[in-house]
């Protein structure tokens, strides 16, 4: 039974990857960062009591910020793939804390490799590395971009990622640690946390389908990004560490929309009119701005067989489907008397 580690089992990506090595058989273990409050509902689903024979899902408190506790973990769950999806990951908030968002996306990711070369040669184990890197490394690039495009970093978390995806490259050539870097693009799901432009957008439909809102608050309409179903983005990752020899890939459907076509989109998908409700809020602008993102991932495809399965209008669709859902309950909740909050921060 292969052994898989993830940081960041807790969010979107973590949690499809965790549902996609269990249905591969893996025993998965994940690092959850220690908070007063559970954080683990998008893994609530396919949690398994430790104490029950056969588990195959083990959950362990960890931190990108921890060095030492990093090789403890490595030492005692001794992992074939390591994950790093662990991130400061708010583009827009990495503004507001860029020191804490480097340390986290950028050395953290330094302290994991640290972590996986002092394991690998105390032990002689071997370990595959997947490190996640975004299309935010490319920013101001020329589209489309590919493996060969330049990095042009617009914010603190791209820079971040920047630096996480070359001392990948540098720990690969170096010490031979098999490290492949994803650079993926951007990949949405009914699991995007709901600050995220585009879950902010369908929470935002259902809710003012379900007359809970009135107003929604976007900053710049006309960025443009290539999206994609995060679930199909999963596992272009284990593909990745399937490969004889370690590689970097580009990740993408080779589409791209504009938030403007997102907002329109998921409005009609309810029967309104996104003119009607949508307000522009400065505070959602960033001080450098990407302009247009469009993926080149004609290399995973070829060489990972790998190839999206869910549309831009299905991708759409399913997050308004749920949030249409998650906005009857909570309705049905404000008609019994209950108080049910709406998040407006960035």
């Amino acid at each position: 039974m292969k052994r898989a580690l993830i940081t960041g089992i807790t969010g979107q990506d973590g949690s499809y990857l965790a549902e996609f090595l269990l249905a591969k058989g893996y025993e998965v273990h994940g690092i959850v960062r220690r908070a007063s409050t559970f954080n683990t509902e998008r893994i609530d689903h396919i949690y398994q009591d430790p104490h029950e024979s056969g588990t195959r899902l083990k959950l362990h408190h960890g931190d990108l910020a921890d060095g030492t506790g990093l090789r403890r973990l490595l030492e005692h769950v001794k992992p074939d793939e390591v994950y790093n999806l662990g991130a400061q990951s708010h583009v827009r908030v990495s503004f507001d804390q860029p020191e804490y968002t480097a340390d986290v996306v950028g050395t953290g990711t330094l302290r994991l490799l640290e972590a996986v070369r002092d394991y690998i040669d105390n032990t002689g184990n071997g370990v595959r590395v997947y490190q996640a890197g975004s299309s935010e490394m490319f920013g101001g690039g020329p589209a489309p971009q590919s493996e060969t495009t330049a990095f042009y970093p617009r914010s603190p978390y791209a820079v971040g990622k920047v630096a996480a995806y070359w001392f990948g490259v540098n720990y690969r050539e170096a010490y031979g640690i098999y490290v492949a870097n994803g650079i993926l693009f951007n990949h949405e799901s009914p699991r995007r946390g709901e600050t995220f432009v585009t879950r902010k957008i369908t929470r935002a439909v259902g809710r003012i389908k379900m007359g809970l809102q009135d107003k929604l608050y976007l900053g710049n309409l006309d960025a443009k990004r290539d999206w994609g179903f995060a679930g199909d983005f999963v596992e272009a990752m284990w593909l990745m560490l399937q490969q004889d020899q370690p590689d970097d890939y580009v990740v993408a459907t080779g589409e791209t929309h504009s938030v403007r076509d997102f907002l329109e989109l998921a409005f009609t998908q309810a029967e309104l009119d996104y003119q009607d409700h949508v307000e522009f809020d400065p505070r959602y602008l960033r001080p450098t701005e990407v302009d247009l993102l469009l993926g080149d991932a004609s290399k995973a495809r070829a060489a990972l067989n790998w190839t999206p399965t869910v549309t831009f209008t299905g991708l759409v669709e399913m997050m308004v489907a749920h949030d249409l859902e998650q906005a009857k309950r909570d309705k049905t909740l404000v008609d019994a008397g209950y108080k049910v909050g709406q998040r407006n921060y960035a």
